[in-house]
């Protein structure tokens, strides 16, 4: 039975939040890693470097995920934080002018003018600042930045991403590995485009598509490099 409380459940834009980082964080964590260790691979006849590399590159790219995440959404909290606190006090100073203009707000979304004064007039009896931080201001719970949400999706999901590669590091021949990483990192990129589309209700193929596109373009800037270089470790 469908109820306020549930009515969500069957809707993909309250994972909007957690799915844009966890699957950011997956991409670059496969992409990078593997652009990284390609660039190594083609300039290495050892093992030991790439692996170096690649284990390096994880850490600090999980690592530094995880903060810009946390320091990004943090400042988005912040901008919140303010204009909320900035509408706390023009509700003190103005209340009138207020509540004309939640009116007006509801007036453009197709109420009457005395319907709409009258919506506003109520909510702001039940909960004016509520009103106009959802309403004026278009935050909610669902669009409302959360940093340590994101920060931790975001890092954890780098990493995941990131091991990938890594283990074909780790098992692949190290004659031709960047032909290895490029393979296994096309159909880990496929996997995930179809993941992400498919828990986000969107197109499977355009995912795909645009992840794989700018994957490869990463991964070929990357062996490219380490010909031009022409260094043999």
């Amino acid at each position: 039975m469908i109820t306020i409380d549930n009515y969500l459940d069957s809707h993909f834009i309250h994972r909007s939040n957690w799915l844009r980082a966890a699957v950011l964080g997956a991409n670059d964590g496969i992409i990078s890693i593997s652009s990284l260790a390609i660039g190594v691979a083609t300039a290495s006849t050892e093992r030991d470097p790439i692996l170096l590399a690649t284990i390096a590159g994880l850490v600090a790219g999980a690592l530094s995920m995880a903060a810009g995440e946390y320091v990004s959404v943090s400042s988005q909290t912040d901008i919140e934080k303010s204009d909320i606190e900035r509408e706390k006090l023009e509700l003190e100073q103005m209340p009138e002018t207020e509540l004309s203009i939640l009116a007006q707000i509801y007036e453009k979304r197709g109420l009457k003018k005395e319907t709409a004064l009258q919506v506003a007039k109520e909510l702001t009896e039940a909960d004016a600042l509520g009103a106009h931080i959802r309403d004026e201001l278009g935050i909610n719970e669902i669009s409302q930045a959360k940093p340590i949400q994101a920060a931790l999706a975001s890092g954890a999901a780098f990493t995941a991403g990131g091991i990938l590669p890594l283990l074909v590091t780790v098992f692949a021949p190290v004659t031709n590995m960047e032909y290895f990483l490029y393979g296994f990192t096309m159909l880990s990129l496929i996997i995930l485009g179809a993941v992400s589309a498919k828990t986000g209700g969107s197109s499977i193929s355009k995912a795909i598509i645009r992840i794989v596109i700018w994957g490869t373009i990463a991964m070929v800037l990357s062996a490219a490099v380490g010909y031009m270089f022409g260094v043999k470790l």
